[in-house]
């Protein structure tokens, strides 16, 4: 018997995922509520991105050589310099981006359905079929029309209000919300965000995180995040950004304003029976960056190859424990990167004065390399010992003083 696998979610992790799967020769269910979503994202992804997932230039609306980090008290330092020639972060908007992955799924087998999943029958026993729920928007509603799905196996790639995890008692996470404005700004504002992007911190713009003006195809993305805790004050929060940035985005146009939970950390149980969650459904975001659309692409394409290789391609059905596996390769890739990332997000956004300590310390040379080069290519390179042990000193030094300086 074929396996059939329903694919929820066409972002970066669900179309990565069908992507494997059609591959493979799996018959695929990739099912999106939106085809036209925009979700409200930063936008950036690292350089190996392109590469790992053969992305066209066109995909990319800006290639970022120059970032800003802006202190409290608007203390400027400039990264960049230890980039070469054909390094960048890649600005991206995510409906082409996402609309370029589903199609590219599609064109290689998976079968695209645009509907809403509302329901998800579990199975009485370890072969019997899990029956899909869903609204089938094909003919232009949006109420839809009720249909029905069984496969054998289930990826919720459903972003951070997952239905596919709370059909499965998943658990529930910590989350941020991230509230972002497109801005069209005259051409002679926009020329200084060619290859440029801004970061800002201090509890004006977030108290546990950052801010952010991301430039992209004709306009810049202006936004900040804080967690649920602090979500009543995040119109107070961009008002901070919009101050702070001023003098920049003067007479820009608001084209569109944007707003969405992102996840702060793994679900509970992120795999249970033969349902398989990827990406933001499975709080696949990073602390401190708040990075997302690497890891939900790299998430969805490594649960499929598990489960490509476990099913013999197709030939037999996963069991939990199989699907477990890509857990466990998940965890040792990238367990340790998530864990670095929460401590520096503890330490240094506790405080403005520690966002100060933490800006300074972003003006050594030493530490942008070592910093650029985890983020383009996802893979840490010691620094040679004399090296190493400067940074350290001044990462203690920097913090001492931000300490010193906290009230």
């Amino acid at each position: 018997m074929a396996l059939r696998v329903a694919v929820v979610g066409s972002g970066p992790a669900g179309s990565s995922a069908a992507e494997t799967l059609a591959k493979a020769g799996i018959e695929t269910f990739l099912i999106e509520r939106k085809l036209d979503n925009a979700k409200p994202c930063g936008g950036a992804i690292p350089l190996c991105m392109v590469d790992e997932f053969d992305l066209p230039p066109e995909i990319i609306d800006r290639r970022v050589r120059k970032m800003k980090m802006i202190s409290p008290s608007n203390i400027e330092v400039n990264i960049g310099s230890t980039l070469k020639d054909d390094e960048y972060i890649g600005m991206c908007r995510r409906e082409v981006l996402d609309g370029f992955l589903r199609d590219r799924a599609a064109k290689l087998g998976a079968q695209l359905i645009n509907g809403t999943v509302f329901g998800l029958d579990l199975p009485k026993t370890s072969s019997d079929p899990y029956t899909l729920h869903y609204a089938d928007h094909s003919d232009g509603s949006i109420e839809g029309t009720a249909q029905t799905l069984q496969v054998d196996l289930v990826i919720g790639a459903d972003g951070a209000n997952s239905r596919v995890a709370k059909a499965i008692d998943a658990g529930d996470y910590n989350y941020a919300i991230a509230f972002q404005e497109r801005i069209r700004l005259p051409q002679d504002k926009m020329a200084y965000y060619h290859e440029l992007a801004e970061m800002y911190v201090g509890d004006d713009v977030s108290p546990d995180f950052y801010a952010w003006v991301f430039p992209k195809y004709d306009h810049v993305a202006v936004g900040t995040g804080t967690m649920k805790i602090n979500k009543s004050k995040i119109k107070d929060l961009q008002a901070g950004i919009r101050q702070r940035a001023a003098a920049k985005l003067e007479g820009g146009e608001i084209i569109k304003v944007e707003a969405h939970p992102i996840p702060e950390h793994p679900r509970p149980r992120r795999v249970v029976g033969r349902v398989a969650l990827v990406g933001d459904a499975a709080g696949y975001v990073t602390k401190s960056s708040g990075e997302g659309i690497y890891f939900a692409a790299k998430s969805g394409r490594m649960c499929a190859e598990t489960i490509v290789e476990l099913s013999n391609k197709g030939q037999r059905i996963p069991t939990e424990d199989d699907l477990k596996v890509y857990l466990k390769r998940w965890d040792k890739t990238y367990g340790a990167t998530y864990l670095v990332l929460d401590l520096l997000q503890r330490v240094f956004y506790r405080s403005d004065a520690t966002r100060e300590a933490f800006v300074e310390m972003c003006a050594d040379i030493d530490v942008q390399k070592l910093t650029f080069d985890s983020y383009l290519y996802k893979t840490v390179v010691p620094a040679n010992p004399l090296t190493q042990l400067k940074i350290t000193a001044k990462t203690i030094g920097s913090l001492l003083r931000g300490n010193a300086l906290a009230p």
